[in-house]
């Protein structure tokens, strides 16, 4: 499964997307904790949300059917 990244995310890992196994990751809160882990810069962000296939999710929610996972930092600027 593929992870889009967006903005200073984006630069922070190095690249628009990553591959992960869903399987690794029961929900959201495990994925963006492993992310902190793997990306310690992240954890500079104030917020980042998570969005599971188009729709925005909570930390609790499953991964088991996510077909599309997107990282997006805040939003800075006027």
């Amino acid at each position: 499964m593929e992870l889009k990244l967006f903005g200073v995310a984006k630069d922070i890992i190095g690249s628009n997307k990553l591959s992960i196994t869903a399987e690794d990751f029961a929900t959201v809160g495990e994925l963006k904790q492993w992310l902190s882990q793997q990306y310690p810069k992240l954890q500079q962000l104030r917020s980042v949300a998570v969005a599971v296939n188009s729709e925005y999710a909570e930390d609790n929610q499953s991964l088991q059917n996510a077909y599309e996972i997107a990282l997006i930092p805040p939003v800075s600027g006027g």
